[in-house]
């Protein structure tokens, strides 16, 4: 399994990058929703993980381009890991297309049980978590 984490601060990659290794998972960085892009278009990955703040491109616009492309790519379950404890975050980040929302500081555990969570809601059982 491929993941792309988009997140601008060092820190939080390494430590999520730690937690999918742990489950056999190769990950991905991303520091803005620009290079994340860039990297899903020249990529192949079964899922993403996705921070709001970041400079520049933000997440939930990050999320939209990705919604709006035309191929298959449009369908990558996305799941938002983020510190942003407003009430509207979660609305606001699935119209944008998100499958979930996760809130930071994650357990190991419950990032797994989300993304296990996403991936048998979509019916992708091709991709199997270790």
């Amino acid at each position: 399994m491929r993941v792309l984490f988009v997140e601008d601060s060092e820190v939080n990659r390494r430590v999520i990058k730690e937690m999918l290794r742990a489950g056999g998972i190769e990950m991905s960085e991303a520091e803005d929703g620009r290079t994340g892009l860039e990297m899903i278009e020249a990529n192949d990955y079964d899922l993403i993980l996705m921070d709001l703040r970041m400079p520049g491109m933000d997440g939930i616009t990050a999320i939209r381009h990705l919604r709006a492309r035309e191929d298959e790519k449009a369908a990558l379950p996305v799941i938002v890991i983020t510190a942003d404890a407003g009430s509207h975050i979660d609305d606001d980040c699935k119209a944008a297309g998100a499958d979930d929302v996760l809130r930071k500081p994650v357990a190991m555990a419950v990032l797994f049980e989300a993304i296990g969570a996403v991936l048998a809601r979509r019916g992708d059982s091709a991709v199997m978590l270790t």
